[in-house]
């Protein structure tokens, strides 16, 4: 599952090795599935999984509009919960791949995180700025949404997420 975060919340989560429960996270879900209908059953899972990180990295837009400590650049946190612990939600006005998780999401848990570069702050301030609007269907908010989510956001494995933050 896939984690929206700021970097306030990245520190926080490796700083105190959990962020409580409940969240809110992207996933793979049954809605995001019948949205794309793949055909090949290999290629499905790579790409479902990489349109739940970029729905991720959309609501990450809309936290650091919210958290006005966080660094300019999205944040996505990729977990390992059981299948179990992730609830769809099953809601027409909710992105799809939007799904609960009520425990608490542990370091220990996280598989790597994705941050955007440096080059991306000018971008994704503006698109922070105009997301909400974007979100309601202003077509000139979603053209600058669309320039800070034509960054690739960077890879992190967990152990690096300290040194990465450090260097922020």
């Amino acid at each position: 599952m896939y984690l929206p975060a700021t970097t306030t919340v990245l520190r926080t989560l490796v700083d105190d090795g959990a962020l409580p429960g409940p969240h809110t996270v992207f996933a793979v879900t049954p809605q995001l599935r019948e949205f794309y209908e793949l055909s090949d059953a290999e290629t499905d899972m790579e790409e479902l999984e990489y349109a739940a990180l970029l729905a991720a990295a959309r609501a990450s837009l809309r936290l650091i509009d919210v958290d006005p400590g966080a660094a300019r650049r999205r944040v996505v946190v990729a977990a390992d919960v059981p299948d179990v612990a992730v609830r769809p939600i099953d809601d027409p006005d909710t992105d799809r791949g939007a799904a609960r998780v009520e425990a608490d999401i542990r370091m220990r848990d996280v598989a790597s995180a994705h941050i955007d570069g440096a080059d991306a702050e000018d971008d994704v301030r503006a698109a922070v700025n105009v997301v909400l609007e974007a979100d309601l269907g202003s077509e000139e908010a979603q053209f600058v949404v669309d320039q800070a989510e034509g960054h690739e956001l960077a890879w992190y494995a967990s152990q690096e997420l300290g040194p990465a933050l450090d260097l922020l």
